[in-house]
């Protein structure tokens, strides 16, 4: 949770991608409280446990609740991706961010790809470019390689998203000027 609370502020891709994750701890652990407490529990500090016990346990009804326990994801992480997505759109809409255009021009070749891979272009671009970055950490915590060309391809992604996620911050904090 503190961990959570923490990225929700200071980065809101990492938030995402930490959510994720704990979706898919969660998914590996059942959402039986007595494993999360056993496999998951030990890795916070001692003083935070009661608090994070609480929230993993939040975390698992409302999986329970929005039917995710297989696969899929929080409506919480959907609102956030559905804010990115209209953020996005906002962004690509207003000639005054030139530089989020061509960040987002530069990256599109590998999301039309990765979609076209996925089979899935019905998915929103910057999901997709969430599913790639999520795909790659989960490679990375296998230790398994990545080819160059996959990594180009993620460092255009990871520059376009952290772009984004910056501008999510300023609008957060009320320092994003749209309009002049």
């Amino acid at each position: 949770m503190k961990t959570a609370q923490q990225l929700r502020k200071e980065n809101i891709a990492e938030y995402l991608l930490y959510m994720w994750q704990m979706e898919d701890l969660l998914r590996a652990c059942h959402c039986d409280m007595e494993v999360v407490k056993s496999q998951i529990l030990p890795g916070f500090p001692e003083a935070d446990r009661k608090q994070e016990e609480q929230w993993l346990q939040e975390l698992c009804d409302m999986m329970h609740l929005e039917a995710v326990t297989e696969r899929g994801h929080l409506q919480i992480n959907k609102n956030v991706m559905q804010e990115l997505t209209e953020l996005h759109n906002v962004l690509l809409a207003t000639p005054k961010f030139a530089y989020y255009s061509a960040a987002y021009y530069n990256a599109l070749p590998f999301i039309v790809e990765l979609r076209a891979k996925a089979g899935e272009e019905a998915v929103p671009e910057i999901e997709t470019c969430f599913q790639a970055l999520y795909g790659e950490l989960m490679l990375k915590l296998k230790k398994q390689p990545v080819s160059e060309g996959t990594q180009e391809a993620m460092q255009t992604i990871k520059r376009f998203i952290a772009m984004l996620a910056a501008y999510y911050a300023d609008e957060k904090e009320g320092k994003l000027k749209i309009e002049d």
